[in-house]
């Protein structure tokens, strides 16, 4: 799949755009100027793939905690800042980067003093645009629509490039997908510079699932898309394993295994929902590109197997296992798990040893 050529910029030292990988960010949701419970999360959020984090920055105390957290973070940090530009100028001294939603940001002068602080530490700035809070202009004149959020982005782009500021990442964040889809399209061939996607206020687990595969896995299947969040109402390692599936399934990741298995129907000869979840639990640990099968009866069973590295198909009290399309053992139903498991680690193996 094709993917748009866009302006390579980095953030510690993770580079975004052009050729990058497409990296995964989370925020902490803790209050920054607890430096302790802000630098638990942030190692939670690396320990299960996470490439990039955003912390907010409120007030003083906020900014003050920046030092010790940087210090100590095993990933690149983000200043987040609304309103209050003093704190934009006071993170800029210590973080990777900085994003500003300049619909609430205030006057120009104050958006180019965060421009020229940013350009003398060469940390780049994300601009934020969010659907539900456009500057007044747009707001007025386009409503809080697609075309009102590019032409919000466009302005400030311009505005940063006239005070001699490139090192720009965009996004442009509704809280449903037609319109994320309608923005981020709209403005993709516009500009070149790299896109962090995501569908902000998404909600729970459910919601925000649904919401983000429809959006983002659409662009980033279009080849848009150059760095990506998912918005969770809850856990925070939900939100970078979420991420990480809509990377693989969409094809833009080479990492993890993608499980295929049959939807449960009166062949299953099996208790499938069990057999699918021990599986997951138990190749968690593995992060090579390989597809296993979980099949309920024998019917799709060799048909779905062609496509798998590794297959276990339940029958009658017994089952099959299947490695790239050929039947490698028949096995009693109490064997077949461990036999199965044990083939997939082996695959992996194989695959590390390349």
């Amino acid at each position: 799949m094709n993917r748009y050529k866009t302006k390579q910029i980095q953030i510690g030292g993770v580079k975004i755009g052009a050729d990058a990988p497409i990296s995964v960010q989370s925020m902490t949701f803790s209050k920054t100027r607890d430096v302790k419970a802000t630098l638990e999360q942030i190692r939670r959020l690396h320990f299960v793939g996470a490439d990039l984090v955003r912390v907010a920055v409120s007030d003083e105390e906020d900014a003050d905690a920046l030092k010790d957290i940087k210090k100590d973070s095993p990933l690149p940090i983000i200043a987040d800042i609304h309103f209050r530009y003093k704190l934009a100028l006071r993170a800029a001294e210590v973080v990777d980067a900085i994003r500003i939603n300049p619909g609430n940001i205030g006057s120009k002068d104050r958006i180019k003093a965060v421009a020229d602080i940013c350009k003398d530490r060469k940390i780049p700035i994300r601009i934020g645009v969010n659907g539900g809070s456009l500057e007044k202009e747009f707001d007025i004149k386009y409503g809080t629509t697609a075309k009102g959020m590019v032409e919000s982005a466009l302005y400030n782009i311009k505005l940063l490039e006239d005070f001699g500021f490139d090192d720009i990442k965009v996004s442009l964040k509704a809280s449903d997908a037609p319109r994320t889809l309608e923005a981020y399209r709209m403005l993709r061939p516009l500009v070149d510079y790299p896109f962090h996607l995501g569908v902000t206020e998404a909600g729970t687990l459910f919601h925000s699932s649904i919401k983000s595969s429809m959006a983002l896995g659409a662009l980033l299947m279009e080849g848009i898309g150059d760095t990506i969040r998912i918005s969770i109402t809850g856990e925070l390692e939900e939100e970078i394993k979420v991420a990480r599936a809509i990377l693989r399934y969409s094809g833009r990741a080479k990492d993890g295994i993608m499980i295929v298995s049959c939807p449960t129907c009166g062949r299953i000869e099996a208790d499938l929902v069990k057999m699918v979840k021990a599986v997951e639990e138990r190749i968690a640990h593995i992060n090579v590109p390989l597809q296993i099968s979980v099949m309920g009866c024998a019917v799709n069973a060799i048909g779905e197997a062609k496509h798998a590295d590794v297959a276990i198909a339940f029958g009658n009290k017994s089952g099959l296992i299947i490695k790239k399309g050929e039947i490698l053992k028949k096995l009693p139903e109490n064997e077949l798990l461990d036999a199965f498991i044990a083939e997939v680690e082996k695959e992996a193996e194989r695959f590390n040893s390349n």
